[in-house]
């Protein structure tokens, strides 16, 4: 998505028209637009009757709501499902006529929000009820003493989230509550979604769309309801929604066979159009559950497998359902809840209560559906089962490559899900059939793009890298792009692992690229190989007065790796270096983070 905020409509105008307008236009504050705007709609309605010519009196200026007779789209995400919500409910307005921008938090000045007439909000909440990183500073201004009163002001609010955190949807609670006390109108009440984002996100679009027309026809005279023509879009993208065939050309370890983990470098050819990405994005693997995985849940509820079940409009035997449709390896709380129920479980049912929700994120991330079947018996209907499980999900890779390099490929690292539990084998559905694949073997596949984490457009900025283990992939395609652009800033990659002999990544690239210069400094920490542990906010900690005054400098700064632990270590690790070497307090130091997320300096791919 773009910086500015992004109309759907295109316009009915040859490209040489658009170019002198845009020109004319340039130059005009919010007033003269308006004026123009009632004009150019007046001039519009006299010829769609005929007339043909202008009229020999001066024309009125515009209403004062004709600039903000508009819905405004505005979006958080973190990992792209609140962005695609936030387009489709962006395409339905322009597709009922009604003049809609969408837009990112991030891009978006929070003092214009005075301005807006009609704003939908869709709001994902990171982790334990963190705002994602593109929501940070307006959240952070929305919730300040200088937060405007907004009595002008209407709006709707979706929430997404996870309903396994205790605090369930707070990014979305607070943007809601926070815009009520400010003195703004809902014209619906806020709607919230699970992790099954489609269902409930469809009822909202429907609910925005119907308040959009009754809030922007009463905002805009009826001889200004000018509705421009759509033209046929381009062609389309991979998407989530329409992916494209993808075929795997190499599938080679880097881990060494003797470290905790599997870890491939995959490199997959792409078709020859539709599947643009650049460094930083994420290829979402649209794969099937393994077959012993699917067996074993049929076992354990002893169901018929060629049971039909219809769900969310389809009808499809059970065992088609559990093999492409339900997540047979994540556990949600809805399964967790329908199983409590089921088997009596006093056990599961602590873990619903408030004070048990800290305990059933762990369980979460041990055990997979077969295990929670096992542990708690009970009798299933085909139906229940379906309805209890959520929807197979996408898996996500950071692409580990940059097209200026790779051409017409895309390259993945991918740890293998593939343990023990309880004597039986657990393996994860996209990683596993990854590691198992043969170089020919064809997948689904699309292009989840992520902007706000791209390589600075100024080369001679320098960059700070910061990844332990696969959250080293994207770094490998950033270097790679910084040196096919000619980039002259520095380049600092700050990686970490448990063992350098077993999973040191991409070792012998990072010493090639520090040989040819390319990799201006590379900083390891390996936790295991010495008697304490040694982690990557301890090297940033060791390293913190250069780490700063390359910030002072105007270097950008990248983390990309697990949310739960490292993340929010590194970013304390931040802190405290900022709060040291820059003389500021913790709270200004946070500011000081802040302000670069808010510049596109300091990004995060965390997951």
């Amino acid at each position: 998505m773009s910086a500015n905020p992004v109309p759907f409509a295109f316009p009915p105008l040859p490209a040489e028209q658009v170019a002198t307008l845009e020109g004319l236009l340039s130059g005009l504050d919010p007033a003269g637009l308006a004026w123009l705007s009632g004009y150019a709609a007046g001039l519009a309605a006299e010829r769609a009757r005929g007339l043909g010519e202008r009229p020999a009196r001066t024309p009125e200026p515009a209403a004062a709501a004709a600039p903000t007779a508009r819905a405004t789209v505005l979006y958080a995400s973190q990992t792209g499902n609140g962005r695609r919500v936030a387009e489709r409910l962006g395409r339905s307005l322009e597709a009922a006529g009604l003049a809609a921008s969408v837009q990112s938090l991030a891009d978006f000045p929070a003092k214009q929000l005075a301005g807006e007439r009609l704003v939908y909000l869709v709001a994902s909440t990171h982790g334990d009820g963190d705002p994602p990183d593109d929501a940070r500073a307006f959240v952070e201004f929305l919730g300040s003493r200088r937060a405007p009163r907004l009595e002008s002001l209407a709006y709707a609010v979706l929430a997404l989230g996870d309903s396994s955190y205790p605090k369930f949807c707070a990014t979305g609670r607070f943007l809601d509550e926070r815009l009520a006390e400010l003195g703004a109108r809902r014209v619906a009440v806020r709607a919230e979604a699970d992790v099954d984002v489609e269902a409930s996100a469809g009822t909202w679009i429907d609910q925005s769309l119907a308040s959009a027309r009754v809030e922007l026809a009463a905002a805009a005279p009826p001889r200004l309801a000018v509705v421009t023509p759509l033209r046929p879009a381009p062609p389309a993208l991979a998407s989530r929604d329409a992916p494209l065939e993808v075929e795997l050309l190499e599938n080679r370890r880097i881990s060494a066979r003797n470290a905790d983990r599997d870890v491939r470098h995959v490199a997959l050819s792409l078709p020859e159009r539709g599947f643009e990405y650049e460094p930083g994005d994420a290829i979402g693997l649209l794969l099937e559950n393994p077959t012993p995985s699917v067996e074993r849940v049929l076992e354990l509820t002893g169901l018929d497998p060629a049971t039909p079940v219809t769900a969310a409009g389809a009808t499809r035997p059970l065992r088609r359902w559990l093999a492409a449709h339900r997540e047979v390896a994540r556990i949600g709380r809805p399964l967790i809840e329908r199983l409590a129920a089921l088997s009596g479980s006093a056990e599961l049912g602590a873990l619903l209560t408030p004070a048990g929700l800290t305990g059933l994120k762990p369980l979460q991330q041990t055990l997979q559906v077969a295990d929670l079947l096992k542990r708690y018996p009970a009798r299933w209907e085909a139906e229940a089962l379906v309805a209890a499980l959520q929807p197979l999900a996408p898996r996500l890779y950071s692409v580990a490559s940059s097209r200026r390099e790779a051409g017409e490929e895309a390259h993945l690292t991918v740890a293998v899900i593939d343990y023990q539990h309880d004597g039986e084998r657990r393996v994860g559905p996209a990683s596993f059939r990854l590691a198992q694949a043969q170089p020919g073997t064809k997948f689904e596949a699309y292009v989840e793009p992520n902007p706000r984490f791209r390589v600075p457009t100024d080369g001679s900025r320098d960059v700070i890298m910061i990844g332990p283990g696969t959250g080293v992939a994207p770094f490998r395609g950033f270097l790679q792009q910084r040196v096919a652009d000619g980039a002259r800033g520095r380049n600092w990659l700050i990686y970490g692992g448990r063992h350098r002999e077993r999973d040191f990544l991409y070792q012998l690239e990072w010493q090639e690229a520090l040989r040819k210069r390319s990799l201006t400094r590379l900083d390891v920490a390996f936790s295991r190989d010495q008697a304490q542990k040694l982690y990557v906010q301890d090297r940033l900690r060791e390293h913190g007065r250069e780490l700063y005054a390359w910030l002072e400098g105007g270097a950008h700064l990248y983390v990309c790796g697990d949310a739960e632990r490292m993340a929010p270590d590194v970013h304390a690790a931040l802190i405290g270096i900022v709060a040291e070497h820059g003389g500021r307090s913790a709270e200004d130091a946070g500011a000081y983070l802040t302000e670069l997320m808010q510049a596109r300096r300091y990004a995060r791919d965390v997951y």
